[in-house]
């Protein structure tokens, strides 16, 4: 007895190479895209907030922040609250096209 087909079976696989291609590099480590997703939706983030909401140390938040800002899609201010220094991140135009671009591939890659 041969075994019966599900119509997936002779359904042609798509082609993904094209999604593969625009995911974004700078965006395949879990902590980058966690930290341009949260600057998405708000103008600026403190660094505390961000370290706290990935739950990651200050040295790798600082370490991923500054090749983010390397790539042009965050950008750091520095200043002060008081007397205590306080570091602020914000994702540039550009970060926010690319942001899309990544997850509309990842859309794509997952089938929706």
């Amino acid at each position: 007895m041969t075994p019966k087909k599900s119509s997936t079976d002779e359904e042609p696989i798509p082609h993904l190479g094209d999604s593969l291609a625009r995911l974004e590099p700078d965006l395949n480590n879990p902590t980058r895209l966690g930290i341009v997703s949260s600057l998405k939706n708000r103008d600026r983030a403190e660094f505390k907030l961000l370290r706290d909401s990935l739950g990651v140390s200050d040295s790798v938040l600082s370490r991923h922040i500054s090749a983010l800002e390397k790539t042009e899609m965050v950008e750091v201010k520095k200043g002060y609250v008081g007397k205590r220094p306080r570091t602020w991140v914000s994702i540039t135009g550009e970060g926010a096209k690319r942001l899309e671009a990544h997850v509309r591939a990842l859309r794509e890659l997952a089938g929706g």
